[in-house]
């Protein structure tokens, strides 16, 4: 039997590695993927809020998902280049005394998101509401956002 591999062995290539992740570098490539708006790794995905926006000829929404979070521990920032971070905290409500949990998929402790917004925004003007897990912030779009569309008419040839 064959112990090693050479570098031209194509049995080789096909072989998964497992390195160790330190959560230094998770928390950077989670940071990366936010800035980029890639889709989120299994491992990060559950810590941040899931998004939807969309837009029409007046206003941005942006929709997430923020379950088990209240209102107050709820934080909004948008950066002057267009940038919204969403972060709130899920804190446990319940004391359990002396009874240990034998098995919990519940996620306490904080959540963030922060999403490009690639249009120009009266910020000023922006709205939140909070009900039953989902937030929606309604940012209208400015004067010259809304100046920018323009109709093109097509010719037959």
């Amino acid at each position: 039997m064959r112990t090693e591999l050479s570098n031209t062995d194509t049995t080789a290539r096909n072989i998964p590695i497992h390195v160790p992740v330190s959560s230094e570098l998770k928390n950077f490539l989670h940071r990366f993927w936010n800035m980029v708006d890639m889709p989120q790794t299994s491992e990060t995905a559950d810590l941040a809020p899931k998004i939807e926006v969309a837009e029409n000829k007046d206003a941005v929404t942006v929709s997430a998902e923020l379950p088990g979070i209240d209102a107050k521990d709820i934080d909004l920032q948008i950066s002057s280049d267009g940038y919204l971070t969403i972060s709130g905290e899920k804190k446990c409500a319940k004391e359990h005394g002396e009874r240990d949990n034998y098995f919990s998929e519940i996620y306490y402790g904080m959540v963030k998101r922060t999403i490009p917004l690639p249009w120009d925004l009266d910020y000023n003007k922006a709205d939140a509401k909070y009900n039953d897990g989902l937030l929606s912030i309604e940012i209208p779009k400015s004067q010259t956002e809304k100046a920018k569309v323009k109709k093109i008419s097509v010719n037959k040839m």
